[in-house]
């Protein structure tokens, strides 16, 4: 069998299935009674979406699995690989992005149709926004490669004069290239002025530029939505701490905090109506949908202090058993809320020594991984995903902290037993649209450790090499970004992340 690795492809095989069973867990268990026993396409997608989200996060450390194969071989090409990882990245790719661009936006639009019509109307009404989108999307991405679909490789020119070879010299550290005359013309290479730069350029093929151009879309959400993420993802469940309920509150403080409660649900109800109304009648202005928003936010903040208030005041038989499990959650947020912040520091320590200082000052968590590997063959790896699924997670938690607290980006909360396929639809795509950047951004982290691999080559290669994008590689500028959204998330929760919330007052509806 050669370099074949058959438990290579007994492993892959294995956690292909154990994830797609993972996601459909996920699925029955997150999804809103309302769904349940119906919308069989949109949950198709959604178990379809993180199983191929999850899955493209693992192909980076089975891609240096499979490179181990060749570890060897004199030249990459002396052996023959388990799997054919370049064509395995460009095919997770190209799905990644049919399922961002055209599959979920037509689940979405379809699940989010007007109830009232036929199912055909709805299925009618949801392709003619996908295929306006596709026809957009093609046009776009056709004049794009088109025009600017190359990539510009700097390479070094050299030349020297042909003279007999040596059989007795030999290059080490005792006897470097120096300009001595005869040994000058053989280390002319090694010596090589920089005028003899210059640029090579040839075209991308078509998969890997549409690649190229969705890691753009997607760094863009990466860096806001992960920077401030890897900050309030573990700062959030330690704050969570801090504010937790100190004790059991009386009946009476119980019944007014009620009271309260209730009337916020009876204003919102009002003007969920109000709105719906506004929506029956066809006036789904930008005012309707900034009012829609608002309500939804309003939502989700009175969920939350209904479930405060159900802490702070058990009932039932099991009143004392269920105010334990209340203090043992809280101290698991302060415990998972620990490690996260260890692990956020890591990140944003590794990035800052490793890929934003020139020369870098360590290879880090590359070393970590390395040593981690000599201790055990898969525990480097496990570490190696771990640190990758991680950042998804900060991009989750980003999105949700955003959502709360700008108008212009729609919240899309995941909870246990109440998520609707909406809800399910919108994160799937922007875990899918942020998996792309995320392994460019951890091929680029790691590169020590994943080198020779098919991700390095895509993305480390052609991607930062394409014209008109390479720049924004070429000056770190999506690190930078996330660094310093890291850094004011930071210091936004030292300032404000230990106060207490505020009930909100009267809600109205703006006019």
């Amino acid at each position: 069998m050669g370099d074949f690795n058959l438990a290579l492809v007994i492993v892959a095989i294995v956690v292909c299935v154990l994830v797609f069973i993972f996601n459909l867990y996920l699925l029955v268990n997150y999804q809103h009674p309302d769904d349940k026993n119906q919308a069989y396409f949109p949950k198709f997608v959604v178990v379809l979406g993180l199983s191929v989200a999850a899955i493209s996060i693992l192909m980076l450390p089975a891609d240096v699995a499979n490179r181990q194969a060749c570890q060897h071989a004199i030249y990459n090409g002396a052996c023959n690989l388990t799997f054919p990882m370049k064509d395995l990245w460009l095919a997770i790719y190209i799905l990644d992005a049919i399922l961002v661009f055209f599959v979920i936006p037509f689940a979405m639009f379809y699940y989010e149709g007007d109830q009232d019509k036929t199912v055909g109307k709805r299925i009618k009404s949801a392709l003619l926004w996908v295929v306006t989108t596709a026809i957009v999307c093609g046009l776009v991405l056709g004049i794009l490669y088109g025009v600017i679909g190359k990539v510009d490789f700097t390479v070094r020119h050299l030349s020297s004069s042909t003279i007999s070879f040596p059989s007795t010299f030999q290059l080490s550290s005792g006897q470097p290239c120096v300009n001595n005359g005869r040994q000058d013309r053989e280390c002319s290479a090694y010596d090589a002025s920089p005028s003899s730069e210059t640029t090579w350029t040839m075209r991308s093929t078509f998969p890997e530029y549409v690649v190229a151009l969705a890691t753009i879309v997607g760094s863009v959400l990466f860096s806001i939505f992960g920077g401030v993420g890897i900050a309030c993802l573990p700062l959030g469940l330690i704050f969570s701490f801090i504010r937790r309920p100190k004790a059991v509150i009386t009946r009476s403080q119980y019944i007014k905090e009620a009271t309260e409660l209730g009337k916020k649900a009876r204003e919102l109800k009002k003007a969920a109506d109000a709105l719906h109304q506004e929506e029956r009648s066809g006036s789904k202005g930008r005012k309707w949908r900034k009012n829609m928003k608002a309500v939804e936010k309003e939502l989700l903040l009175l969920e939350d202090d209904v479930n405060a208030l159900e802490e702070m005041y058990p009932q039932g038989e099991k009143a004392e058993a269920n105010w334990a499990m209340t203090v043992l959650g809280y101290l698991a947020k302060l415990i998972l809320g620990v490690f996260g912040l260890i692990v956020s520091i890591a990140w944003v320590a590794h990035i800052v020594i490793y890929l934003l200082i020139d020369p870098p000052l360590s290879s880090f968590l590359n070393e970590v991984f390395i040593k981690l590997d000599d201790i055990w063959g898969l525990l480097g790896t496990a570490a190696f995903a771990f640190f990758c699924f991680y950042l998804l997670l900060a991009v989750i938690a980003g999105a949700m902290m955003l959502g709360l607290r700008l108008v212009f980006i729609t919240i899309h909360p995941m909870k246990w037993g109440a998520t609707l396929m909406n809800s399910f639809l919108f994160n799937v795509g922007l875990i899918l649209l942020c998996s792309i950047s995320v392994i460019q951004f951890c091929s680029t982290a790691f590169a020590y450790y994943a080198q020779a691999t098919a991700a390095q080559e895509i993305f480390s290669h052609t991607l930062q090499s394409l014209r008109g994008i390479k720049y924004l590689y070429k000056y770190n500028i999506f690190q930078i970004a996330f660094v310093a959204l890291a850094g004011l998330t930071f210091v936004y929760y030292a300032a404000f992340g230990w106060r207490r919330k505020k009930p909100s007052g009267r809600f109205q509806l703006s006019s």
